[in-house]
């Protein structure tokens, strides 16, 4: 096959490798979702819809044509399409298949040309587009893809493939910005996800990789958004203006059905409903739309033909019962913790903290993050353990949007929530457990090992980028070359400034620090110091070598 080109059987195998991928990602996908209204998972909806495709594909030989392939495709699809997402994802194949029709083989040029008609089909079939969707991410890559073919010659298919990967990460990364339900939640768009896990599944196929695991990199407020969705307290059935999800096919049609009655169905159904999605095959069109009047839409439907395979949901009594449930479950008390690392991550959860909200230096979480992690606890009195200086803050207005209550532990340092969480006891009353672990957070010293990224002088000492710094409860207290050297000289201060007999030290070790070398310094220190119990434990935070305390 010549290199510039896609022939049939690798088309086959990349949508099939792309279903693949989908469907090994879906439950992330799932928990992308932000509205509270079981109207279909979006991660399940769309696999459902590929796996659509899939079984269209399924014993298609390597003889098959790319026109045979894509007009498989967007049958499979549209047949099986579920929810807003699958719909949109079937009609972006079926502007592909218009510029893949008859063809044998395609070309890295008519590959952008078939990612543009697949964002004008889907545009059109969507009334009421909005950006920050899977829209915008296909629409992005689509106008690069164009640019792209233009601007060089001599494309390979591996080259568009990375192109399309670049240009629709950052369109995704930016889908937030532009719609603030997905900002409130702290998630990116989890259409304009599936699509790219699609289209990764395509790059491992045509790389001959195995298909990727979706790795969780640089999310660091994702650990809250669980498949349990966003704060339910932010809606109510009055939210819904539109009660009714309404789904279905219609059949033989009428003879001379045109587009023009195509859109004359679409201009209907705006006209009382919203999510309204119209797809049109061959011989049928498949209808979404939400409104308060189903029995009409459907009345209106049967003049273009018969009706197939028809679902109406009640959306306000979905969003009841799960209020309803939500209350039946809640329980007394609930801990968030502010974290960084896995092990960290680990111990807290250990100790009785219902949300881990990654953060920290350098990633400090927003307002509605911390809002939608109380949400999520379900509790009548929830504790916020934010754990750094710079987050306090944060939490403490996040405090004043909930509609439970929100106790907020000024902890300053990941050590000191540990020992906040440690000392909570679900038997005893809101007040004793807020003066215990109060208690516990003044009775540790804490420190911490990192380095130096800028020369400076602090507090007597002269530090130079890439120096090892020792901080003690938030201040610098040493400096050296050494890991372990200032590792010594933090410990000896924080014994000496605790001053009791027989201390635990706690000694965390990141994520650069292998577990001997941190059981090795212990079993130094044990030395120095006898009267001391040393605990090592794996903390895999980044940035510092090591948290420390000593209680």
């Amino acid at each position: 096959m010549n290199k510039q080109r896609i022939n049939g059987a690798l088309l086959r195998d990349l949508f099939l490798g792309g279903a693949a991928n989908l469907e090994k990602n879906k439950a992330y996908i799932d928990s992308l979702n932000v509205f509270p209204v079981p109207d279909g998972d979006t991660g399940t909806n769309m696999s459902m819809t590929m796996q659509g495709a899939v079984k269209e594909l399924r014993g298609m030989s390597d003889s098959v044509t790319v026109g045979e392939v894509m007009d498989a495709v967007a049958l499979g699809a549209l047949k099986n399409a579920r929810g807003n997402s699958g719909v949109i994802l079937s009609q972006l194949f079926r502007g592909y298949q218009q510029v893949c029709k008859g063809q044998n083989e395609i070309t890295v040029e008519m590959l952008a040309d078939a990612l543009d008609a697949g964002t004008n089909a889907a545009y059109k079939a969507v009334l009421r587009p909005k950006e920050g969707t899977i829209l915008t991410v296909s629409r992005m890559i689509s106008q690069s893809a164009v640019a792209f073919v233009k601007k060089r010659k001599n494309i390979t298919p591996d080259e568009f493939l990375d192109n399309i990967l670049e240009v629709g990460q950052e369109a995704l990364e930016n889908t937030p910005n532009l719609l603030p339900v997905l900002k409130e939640a702290g998630v990116v768009d989890s259409g304009g996800f599936g699509l790219m896990t699609v289209y990764r599944g395509f790059k491992a196929i045509l790389s001959g990789d195995d298909l990727p695991d979706f790795e969780e990199e640089d999310e660091p407020e994702k650990t809250i958004n669980s498949e349990e969705g966003a704060n339910l307290d932010h809606f109510s059935t009055e939210d819904i203006e539109f009660g009714y999800c309404t789904e279905f096919f219609i059949v033989r049609l009428v003879e001379g059905f045109s587009e023009e009655d195509l859109e004359k169905l679409r201009d209907h159904l705006v006209r009382v409903g919203d999510s309204v999605v119209v797809a049109a095959g061959d011989d049928f069109v498949k209808v979404h739309v939400h409104s308060n009047c189903p029995g009409k839409i459907l009345q209106f439907a049967m003049r273009y033909g018969e009706l197939d395979r028809l679902k109406i949901e009640n959306m306000r009594e979905q969003n009841r019962q799960l209020i309803e449930q939500k209350k039946r479950n809640e329980k007394e008390y609930g801990l968030i913790a502010v974290s960084a690392g896995e092990g960290i991550d680990d111990i807290f959860r250990n100790f009785s903290v219902d949300r881990i909200i990654s953060g920290g230096q350098t990633m400090n979480p927003s307002i509605d993050t911390i809002v939608n992690a109380v949400g999520q606890c379900n509790a009548r009195n929830v504790f916020v353990l934010p754990n750094n200086s710079n987050i306090i803050l944060a939490a403490q207005q996040a405090q004043n949007l909930c509609s439970c209550n929100v106790i907020v532990l000024p902890t300053k340092t990941i050590p000191q929530g540990i020992a906040a969480a440690m000392a909570f006891n679900p038997d005893l009353s809101l007040d004793e457990n807020r003066e215990n672990m109060q208690d516990a957070v003044n009775e540790i010293v804490s420190g911490a090992v990192t380095y130096a990224i800028r020369e400076t002088h602090y507090n007597g000492n002269e530090i130079k980028e890439g120096d090892i710094i020792g901080i003690i409860d938030n201040d610098i207290a040493a400096v050296s070359s050494s890991v372990n050297e200032t590792v010594e000289k933090v410990i000896g201060l924080m014994i000496e400034k605790r001053d009791i007999d027989d201390p635990i030290v706690n000694l965390y070790y990141g994520d650069a620090v292998e577990e001997e070398d941190a059981i090795a310094l212990s079993e130094r220190l044990q030395e120095q110091y006898e009267e001391a119990e040393f605990i090592v434990a794996r903390g895999a935070q980044p940035l510092y070598y090591y948290y420390l305390s000593v209680e």
